[in-house]
């Protein structure tokens, strides 16, 4: 990707096309010759999944940029040829959680907000997903044109950051209007008005310019997230002719355990199972990251063991959904306990003299940092 489109590419483990693969993740950068811009190769960095692709990505440019700096060092001193500022964004097939109707089964809450935003699909209306930030909005969307218009390719571009938004639009908005694709903008609250207002224009030329289709047939497949609706420019908003309210996942906890089965699968390529434990542990808490906290959990779990048990889990999860903000001193500290009462067999006086602490005080730090315990 990196050679062919001149440009700093990334493949996180879950865009990888072999699930073979989907425990690494990949940054590539072009190298340039930096007197005649010909393209003499790239940069391939290759880790393990839980790795931080941004830094990742990083360490692949600054690599790239000092082979540059060499070959110019190497060319007699001569002035560089001024490069293009380079770009990084995302537009990919929408994800599989569970756009593809990879699970089957889902609360009453997010089938009928499904059903909703299907329906609206179905009839050729432009559909606005709002709810909170990693709560599945876009997937919802996938899953409504997959099951819509099932001989689709779906687009999903996330709004990049103000200043790259001009090439950002470049980049993808060509293929509105083309058959049979479905274009979802993921975090249209977020497009600056100049922007919005070059979507809009986009849209209602790629409209009136389809080709084969009467006037009045003409229905052009596209979709937004937002938190809210207000949020999103007027110009944008005025295309909007249906909302789809998305539940939080603390809204939906009989979802919370299928999601998380189905992201250790994707984690693993294979079955993982989770203790009882565990599972009274990923139920109870708040999930205030909502899917993506969840997915983020899980992962990390998974690729630690076969069977995901509590001492797996970040502490906070252990903790509840009413858990405290604390600093870091006793964030720690309150992993330390809840991973302790977390083991089977240990009574709380185990506990307490294993933390070097009486068993009041005890006590008193599991109602400070809203644990529980049925000892």
């Amino acid at each position: 990707m990196a050679l062919a489109d001149r440009t700093p590419s990334l493949v996180r483990a879950e865009e990888h096309y072999s699930a073979s693969l989907c425990t690494y993740t990949c940054a590539a950068v072009p190298v340039l010759d930096p007197l005649s811009g010909m393209l003499e190769g790239s940069v391939n960095i290759t880790t393990w999944a839980r790795s931080s692709s941004d830094l990742l990505l990083a360490l692949a440019q600054s690599a790239a940029g000092t082979t540059s700096a060499l070959m110019l060092a190497r060319s007699q001193g001569r002035r560089s040829r001024p490069q293009p500022r380079g770009g990084v964004f995302r537009v990919q097939n929408a994800r599989l959680e569970p756009a593809a109707g990879t699970i089957r089964e889902m609360s009453a809450a997010w089938s009928e907000a499904l059903a909703a935003a299907t329906r609206a699909v179905e009839d050729g209306k432009v559909v606005a997903a709002v709810g909170e930030p990693g709560s599945g909005r876009a997937t919802l969307l996938a899953q409504a044109f997959r099951r819509a218009r099932p001989r689709d390719r779906i687009l999903s571009a996330a709004v990049p950051a103000p200043e790259d938004v001009e090439r950002w639009l470049s980049l993808w908005t060509p293929e509105l209007g083309k058959e049979h694709t479905a274009v979802i903008v993921e975090g249209a609250d977020s497009l600056p008005a100049w922007g919005a207002q070059t979507l809009h224009d986009r849209a209602v030329a790629a409209r009136t310019t389809m080709p084969d289709t009467p006037a009045a047939q003409r229905v052009l497949p596209w979709a937004a997230t937002a938190e809210r609706l207000d949020e999103v420019p007027l110009v944008l908003r005025a295309l909007v002719d249906t909302v789809v309210e998305v539940p939080s996942l603390r809204d939906r906890p009989a979802d919370v355990l299928p999601l998380a089965r189905y992201a250790a699968h994707n984690t693993r390529a294979r079955e993982v199972g989770f203790t009882p434990a565990a599972e009274r542990a990923l139920t109870t808490y708040g999930w205030p990251g909502n899917v993506d906290e969840l997915f983020a959990v899980v992962h990390d779990a998974a690729m630690r063991s076969d069977t995901v048990d509590v001492r797996h889990l970040p502490g906070r999860v252990l903790g509840g959904a009413s858990a405290p903000t604390v600093g870091r001193i006793e964030q720690f500290e309150r992993e330390e306990i809840a991973r302790l009462l977390a083991q089977p067999g240990k009574t709380m006086k185990d506990v307490a003299a294993e933390l070097g602490m009486s068993r009041a005080t005890l006590y008193r730090k599991i109602s400070q940092y809203g644990l529980s315990s049925t000892r």
